[in-house]
């Protein structure tokens, strides 16, 4: 998993791309799966095995849910000017 990054900032990229040596799927943190494949249809095929994956996990158990900083959510409205 790639751990939370602001929409859009410079520092995501080199995460997914040392995540994506590894792995065909990587979770964004509280974003959601960034999947690569040989075509658009492996990719959709791969999206979904691993959507019903994680559905799995949570019917499972109980799973505890990370939110955003407050520091974080300021600095999201204040980049795409979401509150004045």
């Amino acid at each position: 998993m790639v751990h939370y990054t602001r929409p859009g900032a410079d520092t995501v990229m080199p995460c997914i791309e040392e995540a994506a040596v590894d792995h065909p799927a990587v979770l964004l943190g509280n974003h959601g799966p960034v999947v690569s494949a040989d075509g658009l249809e492996n990719a959709v095929f791969a999206a979904e095995e691993l959507e019903e994956t994680i559905k799995l996990i949570f019917l499972a158990g109980d799973r505890p849910m990370r939110h955003l900083r407050h520091g974080d959510i300021d600095k999201l409205n204040a980049t795409f000017r979401l509150r004045g």
